[in-house]
């Protein structure tokens, strides 16, 4: 198997963070062992780490196996030769991670016309929209109905390892690619998929791959993409005037979409977004559309379900604020929500003077008219935690726990203030030190 060195981009975690960009929703299928992320990807396997200030990248190529006609559960094929004439391993890497834009004035963009996103996003910077394969991201949504990400990232391992081209190994861990289209619309797949666990979207992958090989003409799904996002080594072309509800390219992308088996408004949208180069595509699931009702208004009056009309709304509402690149914009807030990400997010912190009866002190306590009043303090932290566990279910539970601190001698209402001040500092100083030792975790 030949691997190449590594070599690296100058790169800051504000522009790029894998460690967020990878685990956000976006592909299911990367894998990381200790630092490094790993992934079959167009013929070579694609190993990526990162330090503060660069992106290392590494391509191994290596002979592979031909896709079998009627793949077996456990397939083998013959060899080929895959070894490149030419390397284009750092085009690719440029092309996939979509590193052209500048990430850092896009978020200062975003936070100047929503202050929900500046609140939120510096905890949340480097995370980028991949230039994923049309098909890769159609599969991959498919299987998310009513699923998490862990799941949809197992069923993606299986559908590659039974059906995929074996591209190598690292170790002893086999990588394949993804499965064409041709493969998965032979008629012993959806009964092979059920045996391994894809329930009913073993029926959908199938007829969707029909679908495509059989009900439309060769690159039909490429020939959807945004022209201003094309295919690594096509050249870019204007897409046309931006709408309220997006440009004509992409209404007609996902409106061709929703047509295959398994493809709803919000699958649809999520495949324009990450797979197909549509900026303004903005996917609205059940936790999606809490994040609208919590932070936008969503919610009340003639929007209070998540119909058609309001899924419409959400999105022309994101669109109307980031323009078009809303559905990066919105991916962070999404990204913000995920129960994986949570440490990252302030604890809330409630500091509350409540009145208590002092102790008596002294030989004359008994006699005293008044009982005399003081303080205790009472410190609440709350962390809630959110993850998208499947498209009709979230959850939002929230764990707390309560210091109290003890009773306490009377205070003047000068010390107390001191008393607030100096434990306000100390728990400010405190989340301080727990966000710092976060990133340095996190680099």
């Amino acid at each position: 198997m030949g691997t190449n060195a590594w070599r690296k981009l100058p790169m800051s975690l504000t522009e790029l963070c894998l460690d967020t960009t990878l685990r956000c929703g976006q592909s299911f299928r990367w894998r990381k062992v200790e630092d490094t992320w790993s992934c079959a990807l167009h013929g070579r396997i694609l190993s990526l780490r990162q330090d503060a200030t660069h992106l290392y990248y590494q391509a191994s190529f290596s002979e592979r196996l031909v896709e079998p006609l009627t793949p077996p559960l456990s397939a083998p094929g013959s060899k080929i030769d895959s070894l490149p004439e030419d390397d284009d391993t750092e085009a690719l890497v440029h092309h996939y991670l979509n590193l052209k834009p500048d990430l850092t004035k896009l978020y200062e963009q975003w936070s100047s016309v929503d202050a929900n996103f500046k609140k939120k996003a510096p905890r949340f910077a480097g995370v980028r929209i991949l230039k994923q394969d049309a098909w890769e991201a159609l599969v991959g949504f498919i299987c998310s109905s009513n699923n998490n990400i862990i799941r949809i990232s197992q069923m993606m391992e299986k559908l590659c390892s039974h059906y995929g081209p074996l591209l190598g190994y690292i170790g002893t861990t086999p990588y394949h690619d993804m499965p064409s289209p041709i493969i998965l619309a032979d008629p012993k797949v959806e009964s092979q998929l059920r045996q391994l666990g894809f329930g009913y979207r073993a029926k959908y992958l199938y007829q969707t791959a029909v679908q495509i090989c059989h009900g439309h003409d060769d690159g039909w799904l490429e020939n959807l993409r945004n022209p201003e996002s094309p295919i690594m080594g096509q050249k870019v072309a204007a897409a046309g005037e931006m709408q309220p509800g997006g440009r004509a390219g992409y209404r007609v992308a996902h409106e061709e979409l929703l047509a295959l088996q398994g493809v709803g408004p919000k699958v649809a949208d999520c495949v324009c977004l990450m797979g197909l180069g549509w900026g303004e595509a903005v996917p609205v699931d059940t936790h999606v559309w809490q994040i609208a009702q919590r932070d936008y208004k969503f919610g009340k009056g003639k929007h209070s379900s998540l119909t058609k009309a309001t899924y419409d709304a959400v999105g022309d509402r994101f669109r109307s604020l980031w323009g078009k690149e809303a559905g990066w914009a919105h991916s962070v807030l999404f990204t913000a929500d995920l129960r994986v990400f949570s440490e990252r997010l302030p604890a809330k912190i409630e500091v509350d003077m409540v009145k208590v009866e002092a102790e008596s002190v002294g030989p004359d306590a008994a006699a005293t008219s008044a009982p005399v009043i003081g303080t205790k303090t009472e410190i609440t932290e709350t962390k809630i935690k959110r993850e998208f566990l499947e498209e009709e279910g979230h959850d939002g539970s929230v764990s707390s726990k309560t210091v109290s601190r003890g009773k306490r001698d009377p205070l003047s209402i000068t010390d107390r203030g001191k008393d607030y001040a100096n434990m306000t500092e100390t728990l400010l100083a405190e989340a301080q030190a727990r966000r710092w030792k976060l990133c340095r975790n996190e680099k």
